[in-house]
Order: C-alpha cells, then structure tokens, then sequence
C-alpha cells in the first residue's frame, strides 16, 4: 500500500552488520478478518517464550559482578572483521561487566591486515589450533557460517555466531548435535531482540487479540551467494513476527526476481496458530533505502507507528553479555531450550520458504 498506512522508518542500528534485504510494497492479504484471534506473543504451543525483548540480557548475576579479575578468562578470536566483527572488537577490549571475562586474543580476516588496534591477526589454522583460544566469534558472511562452526566446535571451542547459523535447517541441527557432544555453547546471535523498538512492540502487542498484521522492510542490493536466500538473510523480521505471535505456519510465497536489474522481492503469508494472517515482504534492489514497516490490526485498535523509542544503544554488547551467561552456566535448561525452539521454528520456516520460492526442477 504505497502512501497509505506508511510509517516513518526506525532508526538506523549503529555499528550493525551489513545491511539484510526488505521490502517496498504490500500487497493486501485477501483473506476475511478473523476476530477473536488471540496475540499470544510469548507462547509456542502453550509454552511460555523467552521474553528476550524485555527481559534479557538479564543483569549479570552478583557473584559475577567483581571489582577484582575473575578466576577464568576466555580466549577469544573474532573471525571476520567487517561491521560486526568491529564492533565485537571494541566491545571485548573496553571494561564491561562480561568482557571482564573474555580475553581477545587476536582477530582472522581474509585481508592481510596485520593487526588492528594492537590486535594481532592470526590464520584460521593458528586459531583453531591455539590453546589460548577457547571462544570464536563468528561474524563473517552468512555462508561461511556452517563451516567456520564446524570447525571451531571440533577443535573444541565456544562458539558465537551471527545470524543466520546457517542456511538450512539440517545444518543447524547437526551443529547443535555437534555442540552438546562436544559440551560447547553454541550462541547464534539476535540483536534484533534487543533493540528499543522490540521492546516497545512487545509491550504493545501482549494481551491484545490480533486480527493480521503485516512486517515490511526495504533495503539495497544484496548478494545472494553471500548472504543467503531472502528468507535467511532476512530472517531477524521473521524472528520478530515469531517473538510476537508465536509458531507460525506457512499458508503461501511468490518471488519476483529480475537479476539484470539487481531486484528481487518477497511476499509471504503466514498465519499464526489460530489462523490470523499476516503477510512478511523483503524487497531489494537500487535505490531502496533500508527502513521498516508495519502494521498490526487488533480487535481494540491498530498499530501502525513505532514512535522514537531512542537509540539502541550497546545491542551487541547486550547480546555478549547473554553468551556470557551461557558460558558460566547461568541459564536454566528451560531458558535454552526455549530458545534453541525459536531460532529451528524461524529456521525451517525460512526454508520452507525459499522451496515455495524456488521449486527445484
């Protein structure tokens, strides 16, 4: 719906990774409003979700709160060292409460840079095989995710990855196997949870009886041989509609794609489990600026502005401090296995999408 039901984009996220894909226009679901559907935005089949958005990262716990220096360090080594991996970076060598337990041992790029910030580059081999590092940060392009996991969990490393883990879902779960055999974390990031502007949304959506709703987002070209399909490089905006609504089902999606022009564009319809529409379109291409919209109908109103909720503000930091917590142990096994559920749901919904998207012949 150009010019009608458009909202102001959300503000930029400082220091993200490179930009995922999104959309430009909505087309309408034509299906009849169904009333009496319920949000259920913390629930996946009766169970209650991590309300991620609100309440994590949570503070660390006080005995993790020390003046002196804790007993154990971890070795860390950032592998990719882009937008993200900078970031990462500078949050592992100022003072926070969780880099407090992370020691930054050096970086791997595929440049040849030498050293950043009197951080040493080390090779992939050196990283792999170091007994100094005990932890990897993941933050290459998103296909290369698997192999780097792979590798860094056979060598007996921690591991921190950005979304997406992987781009299939098989590979996902054989590398959750793979951690737990080799009693590793394995932490895949989403700092999408973190931002103010979820916050807001959660806030707004509990308790209200959804009638549909629609996630739009637009972005610039992309490659799709680095990053993924739009389903997984777009997969934080279906993280969101997950954390919100709960397990959704696919009902359809198209894909208009015109690779001359460098354009391709997503739309999907989803329902949520008591059959309430809602549609997720990513949209690329030249010209395309990076913004988001949305549009959430309920049976007492509508939601169709964000107001500025301020800025995100240390989201990857936030997220470091929740893949500390992991690495001591202070996280229930129902917290984990809650969230393990969410990110396989988003994982094979992506999938199930790209096959409507692209039937093999």
């Amino acid at each position: 719906m150009r010019g009608r039901g458009r909202v102001p984009s959300l503000s930029p996220l400082p220091g993200a990774p490179a930009p995922r894909p999104g959309s430009q226009s909505e087309q309408g679901n034509p299906r009849v409003r169904r009333p009496g559907c319920s949000g259920g935005a913390w629930r996946l089949r009766g169970e209650l979700l991590l309300d991620l958005g609100t309440h994590w990262p949570k503070p660390l716990k006080e005995e993790t709160k020390m003046n002196a220096e804790p007993e154990k360090k971890f070795g860390v080594v950032v592998v990719g060292v882009g937008r993200a991996g900078s970031v990462r970076m500078r949050d592992l060598r100022n003072p926070h409460a969780s880099s407090s337990f992370l020691n930054l041992i050096g970086f791997v790029s595929r440049r040849d840079l030498g050293s950043i910030d009197e951080v040493q580059q080390m090779s992939l081999e050196d990283a792999l095989s170091s007994q100094e590092v005990e932890v990897a940060y993941i933050c290459s392009e998103s296909a290369s995710h698997e192999d780097y996991i792979r590798k860094f969990l056979n060598a007996g490393k921690h591991v921190l990855v950005e979304y997406p883990m992987t781009l299939s879902l098989a590979a996902a779960q054989e590398l959750w196997e793979l951690a737990e055999q080799k009693g590793r974390v394995l932490h895949e990031e989403h700092i999408e949870l973190l931002m103010e502007e979820f916050a807001f949304l959660k806030k707004e959506v509990v308790g209200k009886e959804l009638l549909k709703g629609s996630l739009l987002f637009t972005a610039g070209p992309l490659e799709e041989e680095r990053f993924g399909f739009l389903a997984f490089s777009g997969i934080s905006r279906l993280t969101w509609l997950v954390s919100l609504f709960g397990e959704l089902s696919l009902v359809s999606a198209t894909l208009e794609e015109r690779k001359e022009d460098q354009y391709m564009k997503m739309t999907v319809y989803l329902e949520t489990e008591n059959k309430c529409p809602l549609s997720w379109i990513e949209e690329k291409g030249p010209g395309l600026k990076r913004n988001r919209y949305l549009s959430f109908h309920f049976k007492s109103g509508s939601l169709e502005n964000v107001p500025n909720v301020g800025v995100n503000k240390n989201i990857f930091l936030k997220d470091q401090n929740i893949f500390v917590q992991k690495l001591l142990g202070q996280l229930s096994e129902k917290e984990l296995a809650a969230e393990k559920k969410r990110i396989l749901h988003c994982l094979s919904l992506a999938e199930e999408i790209q096959k409507y998207c692209r039937p093999k012949k």
